[in-house]
């Protein structure tokens, strides 16, 4: 059979029209599988930083933000919180903060960059639950000798203000100090590692 009766041009622009049409679906096919690896809107705001504002902060009060669906606590300690918290250091299983619970710029005994303001995350480290604040410097039925801090109802975990944990209680850390920035003096941006920048 001879050549003379192919129309070779009408076969090359079915062969182009297939491998076009056959790229584009390709592209079609594969966009959405690779939409698929990134991250959602929702889940990018959740690991992003919360900014809080303690212009309002009073003495010995605490607040409470939300980063990355955990509490974070965000407490103003008085000069008599901050004079109680070397007293306890006998009694903590971790007195220096030797574990890594804390960025390096709050390894320091208040765990803090600025020693008035505590920012920790509010989750006991023994089984995830939340700790009740206790800030009275008062006898409890847990110890008789308190002098503020925090309490876990679920197994009986104690910290002090600035969140070390007592020796002979489930909790085997002290609470995790979030990466946080002062961005001014009353704004503090919580899940950024850059200290006191």
């Amino acid at each position: 059979m001879s050549g003379d009766g192919v129309d070779t041009s009408k076969r090359r622009f079915l062969t182009a029209a297939a491998t076009v049409v056959g790229g584009v679906g390709a592209v079609y096919t594969a966009v959405p599988f690779l939409a698929s690896w990134m991250p959602s809107e929702r889940a990018k705001a959740a690991g992003a930083p919360v900014e809080a504002d303690i212009s309002k902060l009073e003495v010995g009060q605490m607040i409470r933000v939300q980063w990355r669906g955990k509490p974070v606590w965000i407490l103003k300690r008085s000069e008599e919180m901050l004079k109680a918290l070397p007293t306890l250091d006998d009694r903590l299983r971790d007195p220096n903060s030797e574990e890594p619970q804390q960025p390096p710029y709050a390894q320091n005994p208040v765990r803090s960059i600025k020693p008035e303001i505590l920012v920790l995350v509010g989750i006991c480290t023994h089984l995830g639950c939340a700790p009740d604040f206790v800030p009275q410097p008062e006898p409890q039925p847990y110890d008789p000798n308190w002098k503020g801090g925090y309490f876990c109802p679920c197994h009986g975990s104690r910290y002090d203000l600035a969140g070390r944990v007592f020796k002979g209680v489930p909790a085997p850390l002290n609470l995790v100090v979030p990466p946080h920035k002062y961005t001014s003096n009353t704004q503090i941006l919580v899940g950024v590692d850059t200290g006191a920048a």
